[in-house]
Order: C-alpha cells, then structure tokens, then sequence
C-alpha cells in the first residue's frame, strides 16, 4: 500500500496503533504498520526502558511516542503544580464522596508496602514534568511524536523537527486541526466520537473529510470506530492517508489490558460505551460501568478539572484493580477507556492476525468496489 502516510513514515501499511503496552507496539510494527506508545504515565525512566526493549525487539523499524500536551489546565498559569500543591486544591467535598462510594462498594484499603502505582493518577501534562520524557523520546530512534489534547507547542515541534521526526496532533474538531496545521504539524489525527479515550462530540464519518478539505495538503488519519478492513476503506475513501486504531488492539493476546476489564470488553455491545469526565477530567470516551454512572448521578459533586481529577481518583482506581478479579463490587466499577467498536470485538487474537486481518478484508472491499465500478 502505498500513501502520503507510507511515504512519511516509511511503513508498509497505512495503520497505526496507538497503545500504552509495549509488546502490542512492537507487534503492530513488525507487522507492518506502526505501533505509538502513549507514555503519558510513564517516569522517564520507565520509557526509556520502554523505548529500548520496543528498539531491540522491533530491529530499526519506525514507532512512534504520544504525549498529552494540553493547553488548558488547572495550574497553566504557574507553569503546572507539583504533585502535592494539586492535592491541596482538591475540595474536601470530593475527597468525602469518593471515600464514601468505595465504601459502599466495599473495596479495601491499599496495602502499607507501597507497593503500587497507579496510570492515572502519575499521568504528566505539565511543562515541568513534561520535559525530562521530551528528553528520553529523543535520545531514541523514534518515528513519530504524537501530541493530544492541543496545539503541538513550538517548543515541542522545534525539537522534533530538528531531531528530523515529524509530529502528528490529534483533533476532534476542524477548527482543532487547523490550529494544529498553522502550529506545524506533519500528520493531522481526525478522531471521531465513536473512539476510546479523549475525544470529541463529532462522528468519524463526518469530520474526516471537512478535516482533509480543511489542512490540504498536510495528510490526514482517520480515528475512531476503526477496526476493521472496511473501516480502513471507508477512511481512505473519505480522503484520509491512512487510520489510527486504539480500541481494537486492547483485547490482543499483548494487550496488557487487566483480565477483569477484557472480559467487559468481550461482552459490551455496541452501545456499552460513555464519555466521561470522571478519570481525566477531560471527556474521553470508556466502558459504562457503575464508576462512570456514580459520577454522573445527580447527587454526586461532579468531576474536577484535569490534573485534579486524575490526581484524586488514581488511587481509587489502584485499590479498585487490585481486587477486581476477586470482589464483585470492584468489578462493577472497573472500567477503561475503549471506543464504541468495543462491541464487535468478540475474540482474543494476536496482534499480528488482528492486522492481516484488516489488510485481508480491506483488499477484499477494493476488489468489491472495483468490480461495481467495472460492472
């Protein structure tokens, strides 16, 4: 296959995986497409040793890191606030209620030992602490810098740019990607409400081909609802260089998606899936759960801002993990993010089949195509 994405990125196939598991990004890569690491909880040094196992196991081929580089958050003004200056700022009120639901759901303390971490609550967006990852992405052969949630600061597409890697930005708007066209960006993400994690209030099939009308000729990736060969026609059809898939990869032999919430995902259907604020602080697009629903209630006091509110629940969520295979009450509250295609995902499969098989049936809806044309 070949398109302006190829050419850029210098890969086989149009797909790329974003993903926060290693194994499936170097598994996506070796199978042609490329695989982008979403490092935004990991320490630098966790990416570095991420980054150079991903290195030694894919043998020089490109992959990609992904950043959540906002523009808008609590404590922009000061530069960002440390750890511990973000806890002072979280109301009492949301302190008791978050208390009071694990509670009711009876899930236990954490231990003493501090032996655990939690994702969302070490998540990093402020410059600060932005940085020193900046730092470990480009001391590795990297492909590709992603950026979410915001124009790429310039900052952040200098240093790209002279290290020669392009950047992507992910948009959920048009005016959002051409912000990001006019900032420099190399590959524009159109993602559609339909994907996993944050996102906007526009389908897939709509915004794609205003985004490509609109950053011409900068190439464009269709996201969201994307998990299949078709899928991938339908993208390219509406003018995108290729796609980037999320949901499709969590429930992969690699994935190291927890078993309690690839089960969930195995048995959701298609409209299992809400955007909520009440992880990040931001709407990104997950599995209902009792957790998303307890959020939403009326009686509750309501997500806060991001950081606050990823700095509040991380370790609620890490003491809801750590007993969800074996407490019903954990259960009911896990969830994660996944897009709406979390209902046709029915089979745990290894990357590698889950990419020939988009390959397979895209080849088989061209030949289709062609012959109405022909007919």
């Amino acid at each position: 296959m070949k398109t302006a994405v190829t050419d850029l990125l210098g890969i086989e196939f149009p797909i790329l995986a974003f993903s926060h598991c290693r194994d499936v990004v170097a598994a996506v890569t070796n199978a042609g497409g490329m695989g982008v690491l979403g490092a935004v909880a990991h320490s630098p040094e966790q990416l570095d040793i991420d980054l150079t196992w991903i290195e030694e196991h894919t043998h020089g081929k490109p992959h990609g890191v992904d950043l959540l580089v906002p523009t808008q958050f609590v404590g922009k003004d000061e530069g960002g606030l440390a750890p511990d200056e973000l806890r002072t700022l979280i109301p009492e009120e949301h302190r008791r209620w978050l208390g009071e639901l694990l509670e009711r759901y009876d899930i236990p303390p954490l231990p003493d030992d501090g032996n655990w971490r939690s994702a969302v609550g070490g998540m990093r967006i402020e410059p600060e602490r932005m940085a020193p990852l900046l730092d470990v992405a480009f001391a590795h052969s990297i492909g590709l810098m992603a950026s979410a949630l915001g124009p790429p600061p310039p900052h952040f597409i200098d240093r790209a740019h002279a290290s020669g890697i392009p950047v992507a930005a992910l948009a959920g708007a048009v005016e959002h990607a051409t912000r990001h066209r006019a900032a420099g960006a190399d590959l524009i993400v159109a993602q559609g409400t339909e994907a996993g994690g944050h996102t906007g209030l526009i389908a897939t099939m709509v915004l794609v081909p205003e985004v490509v009308d609109a950053v011409a000729p900068v190439p464009v990736l269709a996201a969201g609802g994307i998990a299949r060969g078709r899928q991938l026609a339908a993208g390219l059809a509406l003018g995108a260089d290729g796609v980037w898939c999320g949901s499709v990869w969590l429930t992969t032999e690699e994935a190291e998606t927890t078993p309690v919430v690839k089960q969930k995902y195995l048995e959701a259907g298609l409209g299992d899936t809400v955007r909520s604020r009440s992880i990040t602080g931001k709407p990104a697009r997950m599995l209902r759960s009792a957790w998303t629903d307890e959020w939403e209630a009326g009686d509750g006091p309501g997500p806060l801002p991001m950081p606050l509110q990823p700095a509040l629940v991380g370790e609620a969520l890490a003491r809801i993990e750590r007993v969800a295979s074996k407490d019903a009450g954990a259960r009911q509250l896990s969830t994660y993010f996944v897009g709406q295609v979390v209902g046709s995902l029915r089979t745990v499969q290894p990357v590698r089949r889950v990419v020939l098989d988009i390959v397979e049936e895209f080849i088989d809806t061209m030949e289709r195509l062609d012959g109405i044309m022909r007919d």
